[in-house]
């Protein structure tokens, strides 16, 4: 540790801030907040269980800065000010967010309306984000149709009415304006006009139209017909506007829905707005985030960040993981709203179909994400290169062969090999074999040696190529006897790991501790996908050959019949049970009268054979469900 730091570390203050950690070149590596700087700072210098990027960048730390705070709520908005700023390589940050833009009511005699990606806090409203630019401008499509704002960018105030310094353009003849310009519509007037833009920008459109209403009853009674029918028509915009709006809650609260999906480094997030029970935006944002990152860790990092801006807060916010130091940001949340804003988790119902929904878009979007990089670097899937990191390969994993072992208490031992290529599974390559040395005696570390001997001695042979990564399912004791099989074969430089079911650990030759991976890697995913695979593979052969040969014993126990026979009756009626229940009229066509009455007349005089039938559950082969566990 540098000297410097050290000193630092030895007079941390108790008050709450924002602290940063700065590489060797002065480079910000993180940006954290904390209510006890002291505690929170030593605790990353401090033996105990953090994940292996937390490690990575403790190591890389050179320097500290502080920043004292008075409450931890001052902390929190500054610190996510800073990774805006200076984008941290160990924060998840929120891509692009600065090029979004905004609908501005700007704070003017006469405000004027229009899109901007910068905001100026002058009093002016925003409305958005909106992350696709072609629903904004639907949005300021829809106010121009019902308001008549001007478009005009001139200075309009009430001496240069006195003046009258400006003259009405076309927009008024056409009747688009109303001439603000040459005072011909009240100051009071064409606020209250852009007050009205603004509820139909956050979805208020039913209030609205219910304010309109009165309006024009009120024009009516006044005898203003003329005013009054002019009302009408915005009513019936506004109208055919919210009968265009999806009706998706049925209780009316205004409401935000956020659904993330992340794989890898790459996250993004899906924000329903509802308002009203309506559904009047979606904002899609992509995230970077580093490989241990967890969902409830990016539900914070997208509140603070994207709440941070001009955007309106609901009344609730729907998650499908609670966020840490959920009060705090809760209490941020309340004061910068100014009411009281709430999370929700729901698990059952229509608001959990609508966060799966939510959920699915986001998905959806990181799946697009995948497919661009994925056409850039040659239509390789990220897994495979996830792989590669986390087992620090040499070459990437782009063919893999796994093995499994299956047996019941030793008898009818068999393995099976699948191969994936490319993350894929390559059935046309998959192979079973037979285990021949451990008959009768359950040794998954021998039957390993073997299947491992036999498949590389052939290949060896054959001029063939070893895959990528060899993978063997079981721990140390099965990996060791493949390694053994490999080097009796000559084989020097390959690489293989033996990935152990009970705690998904993963085992390199020579060393006695499993590697760790992250839990939520979509390597250790591909890993787990391709040990399945393997162990489906493995068990489906063992069931069949166990379940022909325990046909063909019971078969054979029936005087004058042989094996040519008994496979001849497997194969007509398919099971064991079909056989025992079969009369003379079904038998006698496939093996003659004189075997079929031999059969009839067994099973007569064995009726605890067909009892046996009545109490087992069958599967597709006719056998009753094997043993847990096997």
């Amino acid at each position: 540790m540098h000297p410097d730091l050290q000193t630092k570390l030895e007079n941390l203050p108790d008050n709450p801030g924002v602290y940063q950690f700065f590489d060797e070149a002065g480079k910000y590596l993180y940006i954290g907040k904390a209510k006890n700087l002291k505690n929170r700072v030593r605790s990353y210098f401090q033996k105990g269980d953090h994940s292996v990027r937390i490690g990575l960048m403790v190591k890389k730390i050179h320097d500290l800065q502080l920043v004292i705070t008075d409450s931890e709520i001052e902390a929190l908005v500054l610190e996510n000010n800073f990774i805006k700023q200076y984008k941290p390589r160990y924060n998840i940050l929120l891509k692009d967010d600065k090029s979004f833009p905004y609908i501005r009511i700007t704070n003017e005699l006469f405000p004027r309306i229009f899109p901007t990606r910068r905001i100026i806090r002058d009093g002016s409203r925003y409305y958005g984000p909106y992350t696709e630019v072609r629903a904004m401008r639907s949005a300021l499509r829809m106010i121009t149709q019902v308001f008549r704002i001007r478009s005009c960018r001139l200075q309009i105030d009430e001496q240069s009415i006195e003046k009258k310094k400006f003259k009405v353009c076309l927009d008024y003849h056409i009747k688009k304006c109303d001439g603000p310009c040459e005072g011909l519509i009240s100051s009071a007037d064409y606020k209250k006009m852009a007050d009205q833009v603004g509820k139909l920008l956050s979805g208020k459109t039913s209030d609205l139209i219910k304010e309109l209403k009165q309006e024009m009853n009120a024009a009516a009674a006044d005898l203003r017909f003329e005013f009054a029918a002019e009302i009408r028509d915005k009513i019936d915009k506004l109208e055919t506007i919210s009968e265009k709006q999806k009706i998706i809650s049925s209780d009316e609260e205004d409401r935000d829905v956020i659904g993330v999906a992340f794989e890898g480094k790459d996250a993004t997030c899906t924000i329903f707005n509802l308002r009203g029970g309506k559904l009047i935006g979606k904002k899609q944002l992509r995230l970077s985030i580093s490989d241990d990152s967890t969902e409830a860790d990016i539900y914070a990092s997208v509140i603070k960040q994207f709440y941070a801006e001009m955007v309106e807060i609901p009344d609730e916010i729907l998650l499908a993981a609670e966020p840490p130091e959920t009060e705090l940001i809760l209490e941020w949340l309340r004061k910068k709203a100014e009411k009281k804003v709430t999370f929700h988790y729901p698990k059952r119902g229509d608001l959990s179909s609508l966060l799966k929904l939510c959920k699915e878009n986001a998905l959806l979007q990181l799946k697009d994400i995948q497919l661009q990089r994925m056409k850039k670097e040659g239509n390789l899937p990220y897994p495979v290169k996830a792989l590669q990191r986390d087992l620090r390969l040499k070459h990437l994993p782009r063919k893999i062969e796994c093995f499994d072992i299956s047996n019941l208490q030793g008898t009818d031992t068999v393995a099976s090999m699948v191969v994936f290529s490319d993350g894929k599974p390559k059935k046309s390559l998959y192979r079973k074999f037979i285990i021949r040395s451990t008959e009768g005696e359950p040794d998954d570390f021998a039957s390993m040696f073997e299947v491992i001997s036999r498949r590389y001695k052939r290949l060896k042979e054959e001029g063939g190529k070893l895959p990528d990564l060899i993978m063997v399912d079981g721990g140390k004791g099965q990996l060791s006897s493949a390694v053994q099989a490999l080097n009796k074969l000559g084989y020097e430089n390959y690489a293989i790991i033996g990935l152990a079911k009970r705690l998904e650990e993963v085992f390199f030759p020579g060393q006695s501790e499993p590697e760790n991976i992250p839990k939520v890697s979509s390597g250790l995913k591909l890993l787990q996908q391709v040990r399945d695979e393997a162990h489906r593979f493995a068990i489906t052969f063992h069931r069949e050959r166990r379940s022909k040969r325990t046909f063909t014993s019971e078969l054979n126990e029936i005087k004058g019949i042989g094996d040519v026979v008994a496979a001849k009756l497997l194969t007509h009626f398919g099971s064991i049970r079909a056989i025992r229940t079969a009369g003379m009229d079904t038998l006698t066509p496939v093996v003659g009268e004189k075997r079929a009455n031999l059969i009839v007349r067994y099973y007569n005089e064995h009726p605890e054979l067909l009892a046996e039938d009545e109490s087992e559950q069958p599967d597709e082969t006719g056998l009753a469900e094997l043993p847990p566990g096997e």
